[in-house]
């Protein structure tokens, strides 16, 4: 368990729609259940369904990218809707009318420049465990806080160094045999080198 913040993309549909009311309304999924992630640096990432009941109450934030400075909208505010379904966590934002909206984040939606969803996060409850096709598999049983969904542009599965320090404090508390935790910190730090070799 881990309380920095973390962030994690998911690859499914995000729209924009116009209702009858001329409102525009950005609708998308910022995290899916029970669904494999890519690998993150020598393990794989899944979320159960039950992990966001305690904090969809939170006062969240819709960012744009993750940017505090673009915001489009808040929980408190009502421009934010969550809730969960049998798929993962879905929100609702309604976004500023501005032109700046419209130019950089509705017009590229309705063109599928952008179609990713993204969340930023801290963990109460997580295990490790290696599966059947000898795979790490980080499962999230219980988010602390939910700080933002965002539209992204890109994915945001670089940041995984709070998962990697819940590795670690699995490895000492024996849940993951020391030799599959080393292996595991091998791939990371091979990632890690990838990654800033990329820029990312």
């Amino acid at each position: 368990m881990t309380t920095k913040t973390e962030t994690r993309s998911h690859n499914g549909e995000v729209r924009a729609n116009k209702g009858d009311d001329g409102q525009t309304t950005i609708t998308g999924y910022a995290a899916v259940f029970n669904s494999l992630s890519e690998n993150l640096g020598g393990f794989r990432e899944q979320i159960e369904p039950d992990a966001f009941n305690e904090v969809l109450a939170n006062d969240v934030r819709a960012l744009f990218n993750h940017d505090q400075n673009f915001v489009l909208g808040r929980s408190q505010s009502g421009t934010l809707k969550l809730s969960v379904d049998e798929t993962g966590l879905h929100y609702e934002i309604t976004p500023p009318d501005t032109q700046t909206v419209r130019d950089l984040v509705l017009e590229p939606m309705a063109r599928g420049d952008i179609s990713q969803s993204s969340f930023a996060f801290t963990v109460e409850d997580d295990d490790w465990r290696e599966d059947d096709e000898g795979r790490i598999v980080r499962t999230i049983k219980k988010v602390r806080s939910l700080l933002d969904v965002s539209p992204v542009t890109y994915p945001a599965y670089t940041d995984t160094t709070s998962a990697k320090r819940s590795l670690d404090e699995a490895k000492e508390s024996n849940t993951i045999q020391k030799n599959d935790a080393e292996q595991l910190k091998t791939e990371t730090e091979q990632r890690d080198r990838e990654l800033y070799l990329l820029g990312l």
